[in-house]
């Protein structure tokens, strides 16, 4: 038996008859599904000390359990001290079976840390049902060790689904458990 994950398993036997019931999907291969997760640290103070971008690196490797890359800039800007090919980002691109773990650590473990956290924005999806965003400091992984931060920095996280619109993503999304913010309701 091959191993899956408790979310790939919750996504099998929970979300997709709750999605074709809510949505009337005729067939299974209608359902929204989570293709890939993307993790990407922009490191703009690169420029000036190259030891950031490498640690910056590493603290992505040991969040996602995968190899990050370094993301290049395209471009010479003068005002920046930036040149064509330099190292400004680094991103790891999940998938299968790590982009369920990594969505179950940043669900049940992560974001529970995040200081007076109340949910995630609703407003951030692209209208092609795909999500981002931001965290605005690493420390809320636990593999990150506080004592060897060089300097706080976010990262933005991409949920890419096959979703049609809006939707149908927020519900694929909401019932693995990413706690989207409630509306207030003008009445109080």
């Amino acid at each position: 038996m091959i191993y899956q994950s408790r979310f790939q398993k919750l996504y099998r036997e929970k979300i997709v008859p709750d999605l074709i019931k809510k949505f009337g999907y005729s067939s299974i291969m209608e359902v929204p599904k989570l293709k890939k997760i993307v993790v990407h640290q922009g490191v703009g103070s690169s420029v000036l000390d190259k030891k950031i971008i490498d640690h910056s690196m590493n603290e992505i490797t040991d969040i996602t359990g995968q190899k990050a890359i370094f993301c290049y800039s395209k471009h010479d800007e003068s005002g920046f001290k930036l040149r064509k090919g330099m190292p400004i980002g680094v991103k790891v691109t999940l998938r299968r079976m790590r982009m369920y773990e990594f969505l179950e650590r940043l669900i049940v473990i992560s974001l529970p840390r995040v200081r007076d956290f109340n949910g995630v924005k609703e407003s951030s999806f692209d209208n092609y049902g795909n999500y981002n965003m931001g965290i605005t400091e690493q420390i809320i992984y636990p593999e990150i060790n506080i004592d060897k931060i060089k300097k706080n920095m976010g990262m933005n996280i991409t949920f890419v689904t096959s979703a049609k619109n809006n939707e149908e993503a927020k519900s694929l999304l909401s019932l693995f458990g990413i706690p989207f913010k409630f509306k207030k309701n003008k009445n109080g």
